[in-house]
C-alpha cells in the first residue's frame, strides 16, 4: 500500500506533527503511527527521542534490518534535535520523496515555537508532509473540541454541560477528552446532561464551587448552605469555594461595568458568553450590593489565611449575602 494512505498525510512517508496542544499533538502522532502501522503489518516500529538519539540511531531506524526491510519510527521533540540529526532527517525525507511506497515511515513530533524551526523548514522543503494541530487555547475553540468528542461517539450534548466541562477541565485536555469518553460508556442519556457532568464530578474543589455559587446567585440560600456544608463534610477547602464565588461576583461586577458603559466587551476580558449569562444575572442587583459582597468574600478568603479564622462561618455568611443581592 501507498504511503500516503498509511499517513493519510500526501504522498510522503515522512511526517511533522506540528505545535498545537500538547494532548492533541500526541494522539495525531499516535494516530498516524497506527495507521502507518496497520497498512505495513511486516514493519518494525521503532520509538526515538530527537533530545538523545544522533543521526547515526536514526539511519540505522530507518534502514532494513533482520526483523523488516522497513519501519515505522516515531520520533518525538524534534525540536530537540541536533543539526546533524536534523541533516540525516532532511536527507531521509528526500530520499523516501522518489519511493514513498518502498521506504520507511517517519512521525516526528514538534511541540510548536521557534526551536528546532529551521529543521522543520528544511525538511519541508525536502518533501516532508506538515501536520498542524489546533492550540486549543481559545474558549469557542474549547467548546467546538467537547462537541466533537461527543460527535465523534454519536451522541448529543446539552450546552450547560459542555460550558461546564470546559470550565473545569478546559485547561487539561486530556482528562476533558477521557470524562467525555467515560460519560458516553457510562450513561445512556442523549443528550448528556448538566446533571450527569456534576454527577461525574462532585468530588472536584472547583464544580463544587460552582455549584454553590450558582445556587447562590439564584437565591437559593438554604441550597447554597447544604451543597456547601456537604463539601466540606467529603474534605473539600473552603478556599476552593470561595474562589469560585469571587469568580461569579468578578464577572458579575464586569457585566455591570459593561451595560453602564464603563468599560467595553474587550477591556472586560472575559469570554463573551460567560459575561452574557452573567448580564442577564444583574437584575435587582446594586452598585452598593456588588461591593458588599466582594468585600465580605474578601474577608473570606483571609478569614481562610489566618490561624484563629472561621473560614466555614465566613463563607457562609457571603452565601446568605449573595443570596439576597448584597442587601443587608
Amino acid at each position: 500500500m501507498a504511503a500516503g494512505k498509511a499517513t493519510a498525510s500526501g504522498s510522503s512517508p515522512v511526517i511533522i506533527v506540528f505545535g498545537g496542544d500538547g494532548f492533541l499533538n500526541r494522539q495525531k502522532a499516535r494516530e498516524l503511527c497506527h495507521q502507518a502501522c496497520e497498512s505495513r503489518p511486516d514493519a518494525e516500529f521503532i520509538e526515538l527521542d530527537a533530545s538523545s538519539c544522533d543521526a547515526y540511531a536514526f539511519d540505522e531506524a530507518v534502514s532494513p534490518s533482520l526483523l523488516s526491510d522497513m519501519a515505522v519510527v516515531s520520533l518525538a521533540n524534534l525540536q530537540d534535535a541536533d543539526d546533524r540529526l536534523g541533516d540525516a532527517l532532511t536527507a531521509y525525507a528526500r530520499q523516501a520523496r522518489q519511493a514513498p511506497a518502498q521506504s520507511s515511515v517517519v512521525i516526528c513530533r514538534h511541540e510548536g515555537g521557534q526551536k528546532g524551526k529551521r529543521i522543520v523548514d528544511a525538511m519541508f522543503r525536502a518533501g516532508a508532509a506538515k501536520e498542524k494541530v489546533p492550540d486549543l487555547k481559545k474558549y469557542d475553540a474549547k467548546i467546538d473540541f467537547v462537541y466533537d468528542r461527543f460527535e465523534s461517539e454519536h451522541r448529543r450534548v446539552d450546552p450547560l454541560a459542555v460550558q461546564q466541562l470546559v470550565a473545569v477541565l478546559g485547561e487539561r485536555t486530556g482528562e476533558l477528552s477521557a470524562m467525555c469518553a467515560q460519560l458516553c460508556f457510562d450513561f445512556d442519556d442523549d443528550p448528556i446532561t448538566i446533571d450527569r457532568v456534576n454527577q461525574y464530578l462532585t468530588s472536584n474543589p472547583q464544580v463544587t464551587g460552582f455549584t454553590v455559587a450558582d445556587k447562590a446567585m439564584a437565591g437559593d440560600t438554604a441550597g447554597a448552605i447544604v451543597a456547601m456544608r456537604s463539601a466540606i463534610e467529603q474534605g473539600i477547602d473552603p478556599i476552593a469555594m470561595i474562589g469560585a464565588l469571587a469568580m461569579k461576583m468578578r464577572t458579575l461586577a464586569k457585566a455591570s461595568a459593561v451595560k453602564t458603559g464603563k468599560i467595553s466587551k474587550a477591556e472586560a476580558k472575559a469570554n463573551p458568553w460567560v459575561l452574557d449569562m452573567a448580564a442577564r444575572q444583574l437584575p435587582g442587583w446594586t452598585s452598593q450590593g456588588l461591593g458588599r459582597c466582594i468585600r465580605m468574600l474578601a474577608w473570606a478568603d483571609e478569614q481562610s489565611k489566618t490561624n484563629g479564622g472561621d473560614p466555614v462561618y465566613a463563607l457562609e455568611r457571603s452565601i446568605e449575602a449573595i443570596a439576597v443581592k448584597g442587601r443587608a
